[in-house]
């Protein structure tokens, strides 16, 4: 598959690119700066920055939103993700996958996501928030493909343990009370998902056991 990763330097957009490439997928890194790339056997090599990204993202089968915008500009991942639906309506065949945040997954069956919740760390509010926004416009699209994929709240660099439970909407803890996912099998979930898709025009969600 030709696969597309915006932010492909960042923390979680470098995992998903070497999982993507060590699955055989041709691989195109989109990058403000290609200097930041520390792996680039194999390759291929987009450099523009993304609200300049139009026509050449339907050549793609799936674009991967990784982007991840600075603390006081969070409207940012609202504004990335409307530029990315105005440009991929027009190819049908190509399916976006957001990296999430795991804010916007509910805690309860009356709507309330982890982020309006007390215990909610303030500091990542607005992350969240915008985050949880995103959600909301993809699903108020009608003309394209899209997944939503929130990780866990511990959501770290680690090792790919392959050992995970996946859930949809609901805030979910494995057996020790935890809610943790390592980027590495966050990465190997997400390509599964790329490559068998389960969860179509819709979010789903991944533990660590």
């Amino acid at each position: 598959m030709k696969i597309a990763v915006i932010g492909a330097t960042g923390r979680v957009g470098s995992r998903i690119v070497e999982e993507a490439k060590s699955r055989g997928h041709q691989v195109t890194a989109i990058v403000r700066n290609s200097a930041k790339l520390t792996q680039t056997d194999g390759l291929h090599i987009l450099e523009k920055d993304v609200y300049e990204l139009g026509a050449e993202l339907s050549e793609f089968d799936a674009v991967i939103n990784s982007f991840s915008a600075k603390q006081g500009s969070e409207q940012q991942h609202v504004d990335v993700i409307k530029h990315l639906i105005a440009q991929l309506k027009q190819s049908p065949s190509t399916v976006l996958y957001n990296v999430g945040g795991a804010g916007s997954l509910l805690v309860d069956d009356k709507g309330t996501r982890l982020l309006d919740t007390p215990q909610f760390p303030e500091i990542y509010y607005a992350t969240a928030k915008a985050q949880s926004d995103q959600l909301d416009v993809l699903r108020g699209e009608k003309e394209l493909k899209w997944t939503f994929f929130s990780p866990a709240a511990m959501f770290e660099p680690g090792e790919k343990t392959g050992k995970v439970q996946l859930g949809q909407d609901h805030f979910i803890l494995n057996e020790k009370h935890e809610s943790k996912i390592s980027m590495e099998d966050y990465a190997s979930v997400l390509l599964d998902e790329i490559e068998n898709p389960q969860y179509l025009n819709s979010r789903f969600t991944a533990i660590n056991l």
